[in-house]
């Protein structure tokens, strides 16, 4: 399931990557157990000098009376020499003294014997110490190996475990609708799903309406990948624009009248059906194949504005056209309505004079953008949005159902500068037809809460600055959904800047440069790296923000947090047989090209995952555990010393 491994899979909609541990951080490692810093010979010298000290004390009485019967000896010897004393009484004298001498010294010999003896049990006491405290150093370092061991294979895992999990949903969905965002957050979206679907074998229409060049990645990417984009900037790219050239006359009076209503939000559809009803009549005076220019030309004539001679020289009409026309309706109050709605078509319709007068030959192609100039004026810009969504919608009614959904998708950037009714009817005509739509609203307008999420369509939310859409949009969600955050989004979302330049129109060239890209190239990775904004700002920033990888923090789906969530940031919702699904994403197409990313979805990944091992039970001190080495064998104590016996 690793990028470098796996395919895009055709039947998944990617919407970005999940930040996720399966294995949580071990932390540091056990600190190894280390002995403890004693005196060589374990007995303190101070208590053995006190010990002799103390006997030499009490033994000192002992020897005077020892020394004093010795010299008491040795007088009766001397005396009885010399003859002074009876041998008799000398005897029983140097008996006695030498008796009193002998205990005397026998006394002071068992005094340091049991100094002895107590110095060398303290001796045998400090080395059973010694020897206890080994083996529980022994018991603690296996003890230790164990953790270690146990906290080496989960620092394993975490640090081969995947990060970055895709957020997917199924093509079973008719529609993503996604509230909120900046045009960078929207350009990365737009980026990731419209690269996926190319990767994936998909065709792909971008109709910008957000005047931000927010699929200007995406057409560098397609490039890279072997493609030749399209691009037509409107309205400078209008007369080459032949799209609703080939429709049935009802159909495209149908969408000149949703192009005029553009203008008028509360129009009712007895009016929109009024101006239908004119635009249908003048197609019909006008023939098949009629263009802008003769619609506008007839409109003049039925409105009885300016001189029809101009447009009979410019062969806009003919004479025979200008009659019917001026008798399609009656004369008298009808007629007053008539010519008024009949000016005010003219008006409108003027701004699309130029569609289609200059049509050349394009070559096919995967990827198709249409966008407005940032530097027209905005009513115009919403008259060409306006025409261009409700001629594909008329297309798309008339082509045959996909066999595979989503396998043409359509992303409309700014859909709520379109009327209500013109969204209803692109929702339906992709439904039907199977294609896949994708649909940013910059704000949750009335028009655009009434539509959000409706039908089998999932919901995604980006910043919302507005506190009211923020409340919404954490109402829909749900305000108990706690979510996960990496801190590398809100590091990388900062370090991203702001749109620069504007598209260059395509389709103007219509010989295939064979150098401008390499159609041999697939590998989605490496072309995201290189040719998007997105993978030069991550490659960038990654270096930077090393010690953040592995950071995030928890929030709660509250108004608040929605209005400052990073620019990529993306909060999807979408219903499965178990519920409805809250994830958050980070639409950052870069992360593909992490080394730490997988295509699969973060529940996948965790249910085709082992069984994890049973944690090690802490056991009571001194228990033994039958699955561990057991320590070496030391035998028993030492026995006793004992003065009392010869030893």
């Amino acid at each position: 399931m690793h990028p470098e491994h796996a395919q895009l899979q055709a039947d998944r909609i990617y919407l970005g990557w999940q930040y996720a541990l399966l294995h949580p951080d071990p932390g540091p490692p056990p600190r190894r157990p280390s002995p403890a810093q004693d005196p060589a010979d374990g007995i303190d010298p101070e208590w053995v000098r006190r010990e002799r000290f103390n006997e030499d004390m009490l033994n000192r009485p002992v020897k005077i009376v020892r020394v004093f019967m010795l010299v008491l000896a040795l007088l009766i010897g001397g005396v009885s020499v010399t003859g002074l004393l009876d041998w008799s009484f000398a005897v029983v004298g140097l008996a006695a003294s030498l008796g009193v001498a002998g205990f005397c010294t026998y006394a002071v010999y068992q005094g340091d014997r049991a100094v002895r003896y107590r110095i060398e049990e303290r001796r045998a006491a400090a080395e059973r110490v010694r020897q206890e405290r080994d083996r529980e150093l022994y018991r603690a370092q296996e003890e230790h190996a164990a953790r270690y061991r146990e906290w080496a294979e989960k620092k394993e895992r975490f640090d081969r475990q995947f990060t970055w999990y895709a957020v997917t949903v199924p093509d079973e969905i008719d529609r993503v609708d996604v509230a909120g965002g900046t045009l960078p957050g929207w350009s990365a979206l737009i980026t990731l799903l419209g690269a996926t679907r190319l990767y994936s074998g998909g065709h792909l229409t971008v109709l910008d309406l957000s005047e931000g060049a927010v699929a200007k990645d995406l057409i560098e990417l397609a490039r890279r990948g072997g493609d030749d984009p399209l691009v037509w900037v409107l309205p400078v790219d209008l007369p080459r624009l032949d799209l609703g050239s080939a429709l049935a006359p009802e159909a495209f009076a149908d969408v000149l009248a949703h192009v005029v209503s553009v203008s008028e939000e509360h129009r009712t559809t007895r009016d929109l059906s009024f101006d239908n009803a004119i635009l249908e009549r003048v197609l019909e005076v006008l023939g098949d194949g009629a263009t802008i220019n003769q619609v506008t030309a007839a409109l003049r004539a039925l409105a009885q504005v300016g001189d029809p001679r101009e447009d009979l020289r410019l062969g806009l009409i003919t004479a025979t056209q200008l009659e019917r026309i001026g008798t399609l309706f009656g004369r008298g109050v009808s007629d007053r309505v008539v010519i008024e709605r009949a000016w005010a078509l003219e008006s409108q319709l003027r701004k699309l004079e130029p569609l289609g007068s200059e049509a050349v030959r394009l070559p096919p192609a995967r990827l198709r953008v249409v966008s407005m100039d940032r530097q027209a004026g905005v009513f115009g810009n919403r008259v060409l949005g306006t025409y261009v969504a409700t001629a594909l919608t008329h297309i798309l009614r008339q082509s045959p159902g996909s066999e595979r959904p989503w396998y043409h998708t359509i992303i409309v950037a700014g859909a709520d500068k379109l009327r209500g009714d013109v969204l209803d009817r692109l929702m339906d005509a992709c439904e039907t037809s199977r294609t896949g739509l994708v649909l940013t609203y910059r704000s949750l307008t009335p028009t655009v809460r009434e539509r959000l999420g409706r039908g089998h369509a999932a919901v995604a939310f980006m910043r919302l600055g507005n506190a009211e859409d923020a409340r919404v949009a954490s109402e829909h969600v749900g305000t108990e959904h706690r979510l996960e955050l990496a801190q590398l989004t809100e590091t990388i979302s900062a370090a991203g800047a702001g749109l620069d330049g504007g598209y260059i129109s395509t389709v103007g060239q219509v010989e295939e440069d064979e150098d401008a890209h390499d159609a041999g190239r697939t590998d989605l990775k490496e072309d995201i790296t290189e040719s998007t904004e997105w993978g030069r700002r991550a490659t960038k920033a990654l270096g930077e923000t090393e010690r953040v990888l592995h950071r995030s923090r928890e929030f709660l789906v509250e108004p608040h947090e929605l209005q400052q969530l990073p620019t990529t940031s993306v909060i999807v919702t979408d219903a499965t047989a178990q519920g409805r699904r809250v994830r958050l994403a980070d639409a950052n197409p870069a992360i593909l090209t992490f080394p730490k990313t997988t295509l699969g979805e973060f529940e996948e990944v965790r249910e085709q995952l082992p069984a994890p091992p049973p944690e090690r039970e802490e056991r009571p001190r001194g228990e033994a555990n039958p699955f561990e080495e057991a320590p070496p064998n030391l035998g028993p104590p030492p026995p006793r010393l004992d003065w009392r016996r010869r030893q």
